[in-house]
């Protein structure tokens, strides 16, 4: 049997990860055979190294949910896609396929889902075996290394543009300054938002610079200054339309709870397993809607394909570095302590 080199988590407890030999993956008729060349790294692929991870893990896996590259073999079903094509992937990688929310395209709910990386092989390594429904075309204008992030940038995209509701010149709040909310700001700017404010702590002082790159209005250090108050001295005092809680932790729902106007939006889409550990009462008192955002639908990658294929979304202060698998954990450590915003292997 043939083998290839992957990025396996082999046991769930922490720094459980390495380069193994592993087969290489049979196909079915509805599949194909996908040799990769970029795979981005995620904080869930940190996280996952760490063993912080908040959602079950199958190990033995191998690592790598964003990712593109090129079409190696066809199943005898697959009649969108043939040998040579650059196709980007969902994650979605196991769905039942007969929930109603498989039924109704919202594929990213099903109760059975399970994606690359952690409920199924993953990308970070030569070759992965993918469901022709999960696969996207994209132009050879489109850098592989660029087409790896279509996975995050749909997730920013799901949150801020379809889950959320942004008019022309609204005053939008991304709390966390990660990739994931980097690039939900980038969604905030596109989609017109008037004042864009990013926050995060001094550890993310790098990340608040590349904030300022992507022409956010404002990129604020909240150790340095009180967020509230520098929300009441703007506009008209009564805080943002819409506030995107990128960072996860309990703490940053609070103040989003704080900052966020009478009738205004608060949209969570990062994750944190902390118990809340305050009142919720300001949710009501302002008669606030409170949304969350998970993953993607297909819709949701036929946009984005477009957007960067139109060099409509920044990715040049966001991709950090791209590099070989072979320098994987150094890419890991650098997104880890936020010398990189985003690392790009390429198996």
């Amino acid at each position: 049997m043939q083998s290839m080199t992957g990025l396996v988590q082999y046991d769930l407890q922490p720094k459980a990860v390495e380069l193994r030999e592993v087969s290489l993956p049979e196909i079915g008729d509805d599949e194909v055979l996908l040799k990769v060349v970029a795979a981005s790294v995620c904080g869930s692929d940190i996280h996952q190294y760490h063993g912080t991870q908040s959602w079950p893990v199958r190990a033995p896996v191998i690592l790598g949910h964003e990712f593109g590259g090129h079409v190696a073999r066809a199943g005898g079903r697959v009649r969108a896609f043939k040998e040579g094509d650059r196709v980007v992937s969902e994650t979605a990688a196991s769905i039942c396929g007969e929930c109603i929310y498989c039924r109704a395209d919202e594929y990213n709910l099903c109760p059975q889902r399970a994606g690359f990386g952690y409920g199924t092989d993953g990308a970070m390594a030569e070759y992965v075996r993918v469901p022709e429904r999960c696969l996207h075309h994209i132009p050879d204008s489109l850098p592989f290394e660029r087409a790896a992030l279509t996975e995050p940038c749909c997730v920013g995209y799901n949150a801020v543009v379809v889950k959320s509701h942004i008019r022309p010149g609204d005053t939008v709040v991304v709390l966390g300054p990660g990739p994931i909310g980097l690039l939900c700001a980038e969604m905030a700017r596109l989609a017109g938002a008037g004042t864009l404010i990013v926050s995060g702590t001094s550890q993310d002082a790098s990340r608040l610079a590349t904030a300022r790159s992507l022409a956010v209005t404002h990129a604020i250090n909240v150790e340095e200054t009180n967020l509230a108050e520098f929300m009441r001295g703007l506009g008209d005092g009564l805080g943002a339309d819409l506030v995107v809680d990128a960072a996860g932790a309990s703490a940053a729902l609070k103040q989003a709870l704080e900052i966020v106007r009478p009738g205004g939006q608060i949209t969570k889409v990062g994750w944190g397993p902390q118990p809340l550990g305050f009142s919720l009462d300001p949710l009501v008192q302002k008669a606030v809607t409170l949304q969350g955002s998970f993953s993607h639908t297909f819709k949701n990658w036929e946009k984005v394909v477009a957007l960067l294929a139109g060099g409509q979304i920044n990715l040049d202060p966001i991709i950090s570095r791209v590099a070989p698998l072979e320098d994987w954990q150094e890419c890991f450590d650098g997104m880890h302590t936020g010398q990189y915003v985003k690392a790009v292997l390429q198996p």
